[in-house]
């Protein structure tokens, strides 16, 4: 009897554990926690730009194809680099030290910075953006 007794009350423990976290995932989703977020458009390359470095005004903006990393120029001529990192966005000023490789396919910048590691982005106008890291 004892053990049929804490039998019951194991099963009675894992289904209410279940259900919290059941109730707690559902929670995250209805308050949209957690995810990857992309940019599509202008209006969320500024906002990303903005939070990484505050009063950065975004003048032209290139997002790559996947809608993970991007590039911003601002009316001063600074580069802002953009990257997804986690459920937020990650970003550098490129410098003078900052290197870009053309490839094929695809443009890779490197801020020269190597916690923040090489991006690689898919432009439709990666010579502009070569050209304009190269200026720096």
């Amino acid at each position: 009897r004892d053990y049929r007794m804490e039998l019951d009350t194991m099963i009675v423990q894992f289904g209410g554990s279940l259900i919290a976290i059941l109730a707690l995932a559902g929670l995250a989703v209805l308050l949209k926690l957690g995810g990857k977020p992309t940019l599509r458009n202008a209006s969320d390359v500024s906002r990303a730009a903005d939070e990484v470095h505050d009063g950065f005004e975004v003048i032209r903006s290139s997002i790559s194809s996947e809608g993970k990393a991007a590039l911003a120029r601002s009316q001063s001529g600074q580069i802002i680099l953009l990257k997804q990192h986690g459920n937020k966005f990650a970003g550098r000023l490129l410098a003078p030290s900052a290197s870009v490789k053309e490839e094929v396919d695809a443009l890779i910048v490197d801020p020269g910075e190597d916690q923040f590691g090489s991006v690689r982005l898919r432009l439709s106008d990666a010579s502009y953006w070569a050209d304009a890291i190269n200026r720096l």
